[in-house]
């Protein structure tokens, strides 16, 4: 009982420390990793980083993120836009406007929020509560920007740009397939054929003589190849709790 008692508390105290690390993951790296970079905004602590999700609706990306770490609070469902609030980022979910079925996934850090979005515009999904917490209760939220999609119509501090390499060495996108055959080196490669065929020839030593060198202790020793057992028997010596045998 005691031994079961001590492995479920091991294993109680690992996954106390696997758990925060899962969740210490943001919703951004899981993204990069799927989707191509778009558009980048921001430096430093303000930072907003646009994704194209070709072929996935509003609703179906985030689902996706809601399995992956639940927000703080998720905006009405919604084939146009969506909000899911992160202690650390807020992603605004867009339906594209060139091409209504795929999803324009911004992902703002808070401090963006803070210096560029309308508090005003958001009221209209997310709860007076997250709002406060947000702009730290009416602190911020004077921006009038309202997302990626009405860039140029509500335009944030800083304009959006084409990614740079340095971007996608933060953000790198995943823009092909991850599918290839896999070509294994022959065990015969880079082998001319010179060198093959000196291989396939089956080379034989002539045959050497081998001579018998005697020992110098055998020299007067005589040739005879079986010599005469011994007939005597050997002598026995009485001791304490010894015995001698001749050898």
């Amino acid at each position: 009982m005691n031994k079961w008692w001590h492995q479920s508390l091991k294993y109680l105290l690992l996954l106390s420390f696997i758990i925060p690390l899962l969740t210490a993951c943001t919703i951004s790296d899981t993204v990069k990793e799927q989707y191509p970079l778009e558009s980048v905004n921001g430096s430093g602590n303000q930072t907003s980083y646009v994704y194209r999700a070709a072929n996935r609706s509003v609703p179906d990306v985030a689902s996706d993120f809601n399995e992956q770490r639940k927000p703080k609070q998720q905006s009405e469902t919604s084939t146009e836009r969506m909000f899911l609030v992160y202690s650390d980022e807020v992603i605004d979910l867009q339906q594209a406007p060139d091409a209504p079925e795929d999803t324009l996934i911004e992902i703002n850090s808070t401090e963006y929020v803070r210096q560029n979005y309308s508090s005003s515009f958001l009221q209209a999904y997310l709860i007076a509560s997250v709002l406060d917490d947000l702009f730290d209760k009416g602190k911020y939220g004077s921006g009038k920007y309202r997302g990626y999609s009405s860039k140029d119509t509500y335009k944030p501090k800083t304009t959006y740009r084409i990614p740079t390499v340095d971007d996608k060495k933060l953000a790198p996108p995943v823009t092909v397939n991850r599918t290839g055959s896999v070509m294994r080196r022959s065990k015969e490669a880079g082998v001319s054929s010179s060198s093959k065929e000196s291989t396939n020839k089956i080379t034989t030593k002539p045959a050497t003589k081998d001579k018998i060198v005697k020992d110098n202790k055998q020299k007067n020793s005589t040739s005879k190849v079986f010599t005469k057992p011994r007939t005597s028997k050997p002598s026995i010596k009485v001791g304490k709790s010894r015995i001698s045998r001749r050898r």
